[in-house]
């Protein structure tokens, strides 16, 4: 999944980047409201981390203006401020949850990891389609029961387009997932789709190319 990181404590924010990537998340990170706000306009993310005292504006703030123009993405708000007053406003505002600083890591990812699935409407982490899974939570993918090692760009591909079996997948939602905000070459996409098939070839499985829109994860049919 791609996650959103809103917080401007150096410190913090690279143990939250340490703690969520190896789970196979890719993480954005910006420091101010006014870069956050800028990315959220052009970009899609799964879940937005939002710390409330920036140093040009508060989270709230951010918050609202996310709201008001109807994107829905799930909001977690990490913050120092232990106020009631502040929580509720923050919950008002729309955010999904509230976990108060200093916390745990380990209640940290759990919280995300039930945020996710809330937002795709799953009652467990696990994405499966034919004799493919993949447990976001461990990070762990499996084909017919067998471990399927991959690197983590080729699981956060197979994540993206599990999420979307039976659907087209859209180029550039799997561009910025996998590579960000940095410059993409023209067949950087293609390398990691032409090694994920290799690695489902025989599994009933296949990923079907639509050109000009995307691809799509689907079982095959004899």
């Amino acid at each position: 999944m791609r996650l959103l990181v809103v917080e401007d404590d150096p410190l913090i924010a690279r143990s939250l980047h340490q703690a969520l990537t190896p789970l196979g998340n890719t993480v954005e990170g910006f420091a101010r409201h006014a870069e956050a706000s800028a990315a959220l306009r052009h970009d899609r993310f799964d879940l937005i981390l939002l710390d409330l005292g920036l140093p040009d504006g508060d989270g709230l703030t951010l918050l609202g203006e996310l709201r008001e123009r109807g994107d829905t993405t799930p909001v977690l708000i990490l913050t120092a401020r232990d106020g009631i007053d502040d929580r509720v406003r923050g919950l008002d505002l729309g955010a999904d949850d509230y976990l108060a600083k200093p916390f745990s890591l380990a209640e940290l990812e759990a919280r995300v990891r039930a945020l996710l699935r809330r937002s795709q409407q799953r009652s467990d982490n696990r994405l499966r389609l034919g004799g493919l899974c993949f447990d976001p939570a461990l990070g762990v993918a499996t084909l017919h029961d067998a471990p399927l090692e991959l690197p983590r760009r080729e699981l956060c591909l197979l994540e993206d387009l599990l999420l979307h079996a039976g659907s087209i997948t859209p180029r550039e939602m799997l561009e910025s997932r996998l590579f960000g905000f940095g410059e993409v070459g023209s067949n950087a996409l293609e390398v990691y789709i032409s090694r994920l098939r290799k690695r489902l070839k025989d599994s009933g499985l296949r990923i079907r190319t639509f050109r000009g829109l995307g691809y799509r994860l689907e079982e095959e049919r004899e």
